[in-house]
């Protein structure tokens, strides 16, 4: 599994947001010089964050973003099912049921149903609290 540069983005904009919470609504261009992303490439990532209602929109003077809820209600799980469409390692796990003809005769079906156990379960435990956190306090993450 790959992240892709959108759903690394959304991650970092919506850190970004958590860490200026306390501002009101941050424009998106101020976003995009903090964090060195071209205001194009957010622009095209706010309409999913918004779909999933995870952002707050104010438009017009003064207008901007803002976290829909408190930081530690995010998972960085969360944020990447949203911009990736899922975190499945293969596409049979990719929905809810498995649907897959040879899915009773699969040797590897529990590899994959283990792999993708633990990803869910490493990146549905980090929120962004966690991320500003760690961050300020120099450590890293470990499975």
């Amino acid at each position: 599994m790959k992240i892709s540069t959108k759903g690394r983005y959304a991650l970092r904009m919506l850190t970004d947001l958590a860490i200026h919470q306390g501002s009101g609504c941050v424009a998106l261009k101020d976003i995009a010089e903090r964090q060195n992303i071209s205001k194009k490439y957010l622009e095209q990532i706010v309409p999913l964050l918004n779909k999933a209602e995870l952002l707050k929109t104010n438009r017009g003077y003064q207008g901007g973003y803002a976290l829909a809820k408190a930081p530690e209600q995010y998972t960085v799980g969360e944020i990447l099912r949203v911009t990736e469409g899922g975190l499945s390692p293969v596409s049979c796990l990719q929905y809810k049921e498995n649907t897959c003809p040879r899915k009773a005769d699969c040797l590897t079906l529990p590899v994959w149903e283990g792999l993708y156990k633990a990803i869910a379960d490493y990146l549905d435990g980090i929120t962004l609290r966690d991320i500003i956190e760690q961050s300020a306090n120099g450590g890293d993450y470990c499975i």
